[in-house]
């Protein structure tokens, strides 16, 4: 078993975001979950302020269950040992079809 850790690249394998790939910003051992910079980002409101006259709405990045993200390394060893393609390259074919 691979240990999840900041800065680490993982991908996410289950949920509204699954085959997303991003960098671990934190862990928080206690609570079992991470947050990947750029994955299951909300939008936050806030009211109007001395420091916000206008107040205003902010993309806001929450933490998932650490049993929902699996390390780069480990997602690309397990789909390579199944035969199945690089997710990497798949990305680069689909970028193709569109363009």
């Amino acid at each position: 078993m691979v240990r999840i850790k900041r800065n680490d690249t993982v991908v996410v394998i289950a949920g509204a975001e699954k085959g997303k790939r991003g960098r671990v910003l934190r862990v928080d051992r206690e609570k079992q979950r991470v947050l990947v910079e750029g994955i299951n980002v909300r939008k936050k409101t806030h009211r109007r302020s001395s420091d916000r006259p206008q107040g205003g709405i902010d993309d806001v990045a929450c933490p998932i269950h650490l049993s929902n993200v699996m390390a780069e390394a480990t997602y690309d060893a397990r789909r390579a040992a199944r035969g199945e393609a690089p997710a990497a390259e798949e990305a680069a074919a689909e970028k193709a079809e569109k363009a």
